[in-house]
């Protein structure tokens, strides 16, 4: 929830609040997938050496929450480049908890569910982001829509309705409008990520309570038992031929 709801509307702030192109913000991305790059390779490498996983949601899921709550604290005068840190500590953070949460489900079941819970996984993660997406949506909607009316009065009607605000939109404005839009849309939003910090709080008590099992290889060998290595299975899964 709090990675889809955080990475779904930084892009959009940083076009509205600082004029940046749609490709700009993407690239001022990149330093998220600069920090999950930095992590996800040594925390695998560490899982593999030592057969331990707990550590990793830990330390991301409270990696991410601090990111969220400097991100809580952004204004127009927030230079991008502290943006960008907060965007890398995001990723840092990210990189720790997505692979070990996979791994722990994975290790938690027999090699004949792998492929079921993983999908369970993901489709878990799926909901969750889907439901973030749409209260932050609302959140920030209503807010804004108050922080316009607070600041432009009888004059809101000026920038048309929330749902038609655009950068391009935005940046022609007048100046006075123009500013009053920005602050309020920044007003809108970096609360939202402070909202955020219960469910950051939350999943590490989670992380904190996930039972720690030393991973195992033997998955694979159910597996390829399953597929051709048992004449039991062989028969079981043909009966006519069996009979």
């Amino acid at each position: 929830m709090g990675m889809f709801a955080t990475v779904s509307y930084l892009p959009t702030y940083l076009q509205m609040v600082y004029g940046v192109s749609a490709t700009r913000s993407g690239l001022l991305l990149l330093p998220m997938v600069v920090g999950m790059f930095l992590t996800a390779g040594p925390s695998g490498r560490a899982m593999s050496t030592t057969g331990r996983y707990k550590i990793f949601p830990i330390v991301g899921t409270a990696l991410v929450g601090v990111a969220a709550l400097l991100m809580s604290t952004m204004d127009p005068g927030t230079s991008l480049v502290l943006v960008g840190v907060y965007v890398f500590l995001l990723g840092a953070g990210l990189g720790l908890v997505m692979q070990p949460l996979v791994l722990a489900v994975q290790n938690d079941f027999p090699g004949a569910d792998v492929g079921t819970v993983t999908s369970a996984n993901n489709f878990f993660r799926e909901i969750g982001g889907t439901l973030s997406t749409a209260v932050v949506g609302t959140a920030v909607t209503h807010r804004l829509t108050d922080q316009l009316t607070r600041r432009l009065g009888v004059s809101s009607g000026a920038v048309g309705d929330t749902h038609s605000l655009t950068p391009r939109l935005v940046q022609s404005l007048p100046a006075p409008v123009r500013d009053a839009v920005v602050l309020s849309y920044q007003q809108a939003l970096t609360p939202v990520f402070r909202y955020l910090a219960p469910v950051f709080a939350l999943g590490l008590l989670l992380a904190c309570l996930l039972p720690e099992r030393k991973l195992t290889d033997d998955h694979q060998g159910p597996r390829a038992e399953s597929v051709g290595g048992s004449p039991n299975a062989r028969d079981s899964r043909h009966p006519a031929h069996s009979s």
